[in-house]
Order: C-alpha cells, then structure tokens, then sequence
C-alpha cells in the first residue's frame, strides 16, 4: 500500500498538548496571548502546516520562513516558533510568537514533546556511512519482518511502516517529519525502526530529540565534499552519531582507517566487525559464495558463535551490509541462534532494496542491473561484483549529478572505464549545470584511464540505455547506475517524471527480452 504524501505519516489520532507547557518547558520567549491555545503537530514548511500545528520559522537560502506566517495561520497553524528576527517579520501575521535564539537547533526537542516521541516503546537503530546505508536499513527491516516483528524504517527511497509506504524527499526527514514519522509508528504499534542518518542530517539538527539504542556505521569515501570543506570535516559529522547524547551502544565496521577513527574517538560501547583476514574485530564476514542471484556468507563473532546465511542481492559488500544488520540487532538484544534459525527456515535474508543492485530482467537476453551508486567507491565494488559472476561483456551507463560534488567526478570515469567493457555516459540530474560539460569530465577521464577504450555519449537517458541494449547480447551485463529507485530527472529546476526501473523494462520489453 502506498500513500501519495509524505506528510501523511503523522499519528491519524494526535494527542493535544499545551502550548503554555511547551513554553514553560523550553523557557520560550512570548509574544502574544495563547488564551488556553493547544498544538498537537509541528510543520517546517507553511505548504504542509495542518489544523493544530505549531508552524517552525527558520533562516532559508532566498528567505526567512517566518515570511510565510499569514499563510500558516490560514492552513491552521496555531503558533509561529521562531527567532529574533524571525519575530519581527511574524508580527502582523496574527499568530503567537514564540522566540528561541535558534529555531532549527530546537525543532527536534521540539517535536519530541509536541510527539511525545520518549513515550515510543520501539527500539531505534541508526545507520551511518557513505555507502550502504539505504542497504542496512532494507536488511534490518528484513530481518525483523522474518522474526514477526512489526517494524518501521525511513531511508533515502522510502518511509515505511510495515506494509504502507511513501517516497521519501531526503535521505533522512527533518526533525519535525520524523518525530511525526515515530508518532505515527506507535500508533501502529511498531517495535523497532530502522533509521538512515546522513551526515547532513547531523549537522542539520534532523535527528535532534532521539537517543538510537544502536548505531551503526558501513564506511567511508569520497561523497559529499560540496557540502563539507574536506574528508576530515565529513568524518566529523559522522562521528557524532556515536557519542552518548545521541546513541546508546554502536557496530562499526572496521575494514577502513575511518571505522577505527570512530571505534577510538566513540564515546560509547562498540562492537566491530571486520570482512578482512588482516584485522582484528569482534565479528568477522566471509563470502561464500557469489552469484548472480545471490551472496551466501559467513558470520562469526565471540564465543564460537556463528551464522551462516544468504542475501538475495549482489556482492560482497552486500553481504557485509547483512552482517552489519545482524550484529545490530544481537547487540540490541536478538538472539544470534533464533536469527540463525529464522533464516535458515526462509532460505536466506528476504530483502528486497529498491534501486540497489536491483534484477530487472527477466530469464533471457542481458542482465540489467539498475543500481543508486554515484560515488567512485560504490562503482568499483558493484563493477567487481558483477565481473566475478559474469563470462559476458559488462556494459555501463552512468552520469554525475550537477550542482553536487564535482571532485569525485574524475574518478567516477576512470573507474568505469576501467571496470566496464562499454562505457555509455549520459545525463543524471545535471540541474543547473551545462550537462555538456559534465559529461565531458566524465569522458575525459575514461579516455585518460583506458585509451582504447570504447565509450558512447548519449545525453537522453532513455537512449543511452537502449544504446546499451542494442550493444548487449545473451550473457553480457548492463549496470546502470545513478538513477535507482528515484522516478524524477531534473534539469534546470525542473523535476521530469523519469524512472530508470520503468523506462529500462519497458526497453527490454521493446527488445523482446521481457
């Protein structure tokens, strides 16, 4: 079941609160008279306000939100919460004003108290890292599933809550959607919620108000760099998940140098996991075997114990997404031998994660994988997993978002070149940017990588993958990677209705392939 709103995930049943109490809780300044006024929502944005809500006014790029007062006050807002200069401009709108020196710092203690968000009984875990992190997420919500769990979870493709879905706008809402999000979870008596928490969402005050009873933390690469001055700065921002204010025990993966910065600046209990012979870890992940289909591994942790199962997805690091998981919930409290059973008896972990790696073709013609890898170490791992279970040609078609971060663009290219028989680049999201000119970084670095390589340019999408299709036969691989599970392209400001998944089916179907 699917909604079409993301801002239908409050509680169907809110329970009113004094906004005098909030006042009086958060030592507010106020201006106005709230006359016995109760609120029982919060919004960050005057489009999604509702009867009852507490409307948050914060410094935006073009704007103040508070310059949107009157227009909350007509979808019902109650009472405007803002700053300093924020007030000012909400003065005429004719709501209460109430003052704190930084709105968005407060919203997520905010929107704990309006939510009662410490009431939820759910366990909460927290996934960290640059790739992986939408992966972990899918595979605890699996997991639980498998064991009856009721379970929620919100991720860069979706917010879930069992069955029911909507598509998510950021990899992790803001504070206010998500103490909503946690509302309406215990209203449907979920148990545990998984979490995608970026490094933005830290240093935006997104995760504010929750305490995760366990992070945990994949790796870390080349990502974000337009957004933080440096690696150093990016780790920073990770690095504050694991710290008491906001989780009670962690699982780092320690393959990296990062993983062991985290492991020694943590100031929590951590448990770590390894997929090396070369390092030392409190858990360990071997692979099995890989195949088109599926990763069985190996999970063995302290005193003997040991796991063995399989994920119906591509690659090692696939497997060690799973194993992550698996060690999140045993350090939560899961049983490691009732999980052994339980996927013993299913066959395997059954996960299913939009746009990772994702099959879409059928039984005959090429493999299509369509895959929301856009980092050069999501490249390399997918592009070495799909060369160890194919005798075929690998094809790739990929592009590099514009207005994001344009230092990992070289690398982007000179990896694919290098991993891929074909490369085919094309659009993928070029926003303001001249596409022409991203595209051209791409193909230069290819060209730099590997000389004599074969590469296409095809700015269309749509053509560049049946460009792709038209080159593959019977055995050989097309991984197009960028788009996953997203349904939009966007240029120019503009967000163009366009699915990767769709669009890829419906060229196979064309080919006489599906």
């Amino acid at each position: 079941m699917t909604e079409l709103s993301p801002s239908a995930l409050r509680p169907q049943h809110p329970i009113s609160r004094s906004l005098s109490g909030l006042v009086d809780e958060f030592d507010l300044e106020l201006r106005g008279d709230l006359d016995g006024l109760e609120v029982t929502g919060v919004s960050l944005s005057s489009r999604t306000v509702q009867p009852g809500d507490l409307y948050v006014g914060v410094p935006g790029r073009n704007s103040h939100g508070a310059s949107f007062a009157e227009g909350a006050r007509e979808a019902g807002a109650v009472a405007i919460l803002t700053d300093a200069d924020g007030a000012v401009i909400a003065e005429g709108s004719g709501l209460p004003v109430l003052v704190t020196p930084d709105a968005r710092a407060a919203l997520g203690s905010v929107a704990a108290w309006i939510y009662r968000t410490d009431e939820n009984p759910a366990s909460l875990f927290a996934v960290t890292g640059t790739n992986g992190k939408t992966s972990v997420v899918y595979l605890l919500f699996a997991i639980l599933n498998q064991l009856g769990i009721v379970a929620g979870l919100t991720s860069t493709a979706e917010r879930r809550i069992g069955d029911l879905a909507v598509t998510s706008a950021l990899t992790t809402p803001e504070a206010s959607e998500l103490h909503a999000l946690l509302a309406r979870m215990r209203e449907a008596e979920v148990r545990a919620v998984a979490i995608e928490v970026s490094a933005q969402a830290l240093s935006r005050h997104r995760i504010d108000g929750l305490v995760f009873d366990v992070a945990g933390f994949t790796n870390l690469s080349h990502d974000h760099l337009d957004d933080y001055e440096a690696m150093e700065d990016y780790f920073q921002a990770k690095l504050d998940l694991f710290q008491p204010d906001r989780s009670r025990r962690a699982v780092v993966t320690v393959d990296s140098d990062w993983g062991r910065r985290i492991v020694h600046d943590c100031r929590i209990p951590v448990t770590t996991l390894t997929t090396r012979l070369d390092v030392e870890a409190d858990w360990r992940m071997f692979v099995i075997e890989e195949t088109a289909l599926y990763t069985q591994f190996a999970l063995e942790g302290p005193e003997g114990r040991r796991l063995e199962t399989r994920v119906p997805l591509l690659g090692w690091y696939m497997a060690a997404n799973a194993a992550l998981a698996i060690v999140m919930l045993v350090e939560s409290g899961y049983d490691l031998e009732a999980i052994a059973h339980t996927l013993d008896r299913d066959g395997g972990i059954a996960a299913y994660i939009p746009g990772r790696a994702e099959r879409i073709s059928g039984d005959r013609g090429p493999l299509v994988y369509i895959d929301y890898g856009h980092t050069p170490d999501a490249f390399l791992n997918t592009l070495d997993a799909i060369r160890k279970t194919t005798e075929g040609r690998l094809i790739m078609v990929f592009g590099a978002d514009g207005d994001r971060d344009t230092t990992k663009r070289a690398d982007m290219g000179a990896i694919a070149a290098r991993g891929a028989d074909v490369v085919v680049v094309t659009d993928f999201h070029p926003r303001f940017e001249d596409p022409a000119a991203i595209r051209a970084t791409l193909l230069d670095a290819a060209r730099a990588a590997v000389p004599d390589g074969e590469f296409h340019e095809v700015p269309d999408p749509r053509t560049a993958f049946r460009t792709a299709l038209a080159l593959a036969k019977e055995g050989d691989v097309i991984l197009y990677a960028g788009p996953g599970h997203e349904d939009y392209h966007e240029v120019a400001g503009v967000k163009i209705p366009y699915s990767a998944r769709e669009d890829s089916r419906q060229a196979l179907r064309e080919a006489g392939w599906l």
